[in-house]
């Protein structure tokens, strides 16, 4: 009866640690979404947003549509961008991927 009783708290101690193991693993998981998705994606997002906040009348720069052009003219939303002597397009700020020196 003693050997029983034994048996079945080993069982039970068993029982309480695949749990804990089970949130550990949980949180482990999270752990490596964290650094290897989310983390990245925010650092790319801040960058752009500076990116944008940036902007200057006189600088190159290439849009998402791979325009290249100077920007002419901003205003809150969007920018004139100047692609040929004359021409001018209107565009929205976000699609501004890249500023060039």
């Amino acid at each position: 009866m003693a050997t029983e009783a034994f048996a079945m708290a080993g069982n039970a101690a068993q029982g309480q640690q695949g749990g804990f193991q089970g949130i550990i693993m949980l949180v482990a998981m999270f752990a490596i979404f964290y650094f290897l998705l989310i983390r990245p994606q925010q650092k790319r997002a801040k960058q752009h947003r500076e990116l944008i906040n940036n902007l200057k009348p006189g600088d190159v720069v290439v849009t998402a549509g791979g325009i290249h052009g100077k920007i002419a003219a901003i205003d809150e939303t969007t920018v004139s961008i100047e692609i040929a002597t004359g021409v001018k397009i209107k565009m929205n700020r976000s699609s501004i991927t890249e500023v060039k020196q």
